[in-house]
């Protein structure tokens, strides 16, 4: 195949791709090979009849469509790659002049299609932004001891009336007037007093109730309440109390270090979260530092971009919103309505956020063109290796989907990963200490599953 730009302008390149007779046929018997269980011809069984018998009964340009449509396949990438075009929308193809399609003839094509602009880069060494830095203290590390210490307490019976941080072992039964609803029972559930797992009112009306004792615990409804039954009415849960629970917290001393970690001892286990705090600082402070980084060029660097592109960066940052919603079982719909919004409505929301970030990308790929910046054979080895591990993959096995279109899209993210260090390492920095803790504690203990469950 050979390919040759015909022309460039206004971000809509045009270029052929010509493809010799031999590669012509090539194509012909693989399209004959993939495609002749589709042709059903007297005296044969489906699927082996000869190509020349199938091109005689429907006609000599039977293959030719697939065999156009694997010739594409095979030369459009590589003409990309060769020729140096990034495109942004879905290409038109046509033939040159006087082509005529035939066995034992070439194939030659023009290709029309939108592409990335060539973007001019200015002031991307030595920016001058802010980083935010955190240095570890004492503190910090006591914070986290504490967390741990938290994660590993055991809970104990207690006579004692419950209190906010105790675990209550109950029955309830929720009514609305003489009348027993659906949803609102339980037996032996298990609550956090203060987790806020059921509505306002329910869990402060358990302080002070001891293990045997009942409770009738009267709650309003909230008017926007899922339950439309309930929305908005008072109701009255009969509680029993079997188990109060209280947390015993492990003492921080070696023992407690031999027991959370791989340390013989508490100084050792108290380094090795420095050195994990430290860790985390550093790589935030490095992320905050390339943030502002690429804000910084994208304020000094103005230019236009394809709406085409604008349009795709919208559809993904909706796509991602979808999936996140999607683990919530809130759909894109739901989410706009919550918000007083249509979809299309959220679409123009994001269209600002869609831009900047097609603009940030394609500035960083300047960068990486201006100072020769280059995916070489170990970073994408070493880039095919990460995602192994990552997937819990080999690496023969994870290979094959990195090529084509995703062979590029790798090559591309490498790249840019390279452009943002380069304008980092060369940036000039005023770093603001931050004085929150270096490290954050675990995430509150999850709700039990059934907990959404209840009416409660």
């Amino acid at each position: 195949m050979k390919a040759e730009l015909l022309s460039k302008k206004d971000n809509t390149a045009e270029f052929s791709m010509d493809f010799t007779a031999e590669e012509f046929e090539a194509a012909l018997a693989r399209a004959f090979k993939e495609n002749r269980d589709r042709y059903v011809v007297d005296g044969f069984r489906r699927g082996k009849a000869p190509r020349s018998i199938i091109e005689k009964r429907f006609g000599e340009g039977v293959f030719f469509e697939p065999a156009l449509d694997i010739l594409f396949q095979d030369g459009y990438t590589a003409a990309l790659d060769e020729l140096g075009l990034e495109p942004v929308d879905r290409p038109a193809l046509d033939f040159k002049e006087g082509t005529q399609l035939a066995k034992g003839s070439g194939v030659f094509t023009v290709i029309k299609v939108a592409v990335a602009p060539e973007v001019e880069v200015t002031n991307y060494k030595g920016i001058e932004a802010e980083r935010h830095v955190k240095k570890v203290t004492d503190e910090d590390i006591q914070k986290q001891l504490e967390a741990v210490q938290k994660q590993n307490a055991r809970l104990v019976d207690t006579d004692e009336p419950a209190v906010t941080g105790d675990t209550v072992i109950l029955d309830y039964k929720g009514f609305v007037g003489e009348e027993q609803f659906e949803g609102g029972t339980a037996d032996n559930y298990s609550l956090k007093l203060g987790s806020g797992q059921f509505i306002p009112g329910f869990e402060d009306q358990l302080i002070g109730v001891r293990a045997g004792e009942d409770k009738d615990v009267v709650v309003t409804f909230p008017e926007k309440y899922h339950s439309k039954d309930l929305a908005g009415k008072e109701a009255v849960f009969k509680c029993t109390l079997h188990e109060v629970k209280k947390e015993e917290l492990p003492e921080i001393n070696d023992d407690f270090a031999v027991d959370v970690s791989v340390h013989d001892t508490l100084e050792e286990y108290k380094a090795d979260i420095r050195k994990m705090l430290e860790e985390a600082a550093e790589g935030a402070a490095e992320y905050d530092g390339k943030n502002n980084v690429m804000e910084k060029l994208y304020e000094t660097n103005s230019f236009d971009v394809p709406q085409i592109m604008i349009e795709d960066e919208t559809d993904n940052i909706l796509r991602e919103y979808e999936s996140q919603l999607s683990g919530n079982g809130i759909s894109l719909e739901m989410f706009a309505s919550f918000s007083g919004k249509t979809v299309e409505q959220l679409r123009e929301d994001v269209k600002g956020d869609a831009e900047k970030r097609v603009k940030t990308r394609l500035l960083a790929k300047a960068v990486a063109k201006a100072e020769g910046l280059t995916a070489t054979d170990e970073d994408i080895d070493k880039e095919i290796e990460d995602m192994a591990k990552q997937y819990g993959m080999t690496v023969d096995q994870i290979k094959p989907i990195f090529s084509g279109d995703n062979a590029r899209a790798m090559k591309e993210d490498i790249v840019m990963r390279k452009a943002i260090d380069f304008m980092y390492a060369n940036a000039v920095f005023t770093d603001i200490e931050e004085t929150e803790p270096a490290g954050e504690e675990p995430a509150p203990e999850a709700a039990p599953a059934d907990a959404e469950k209840t009416e409660a």
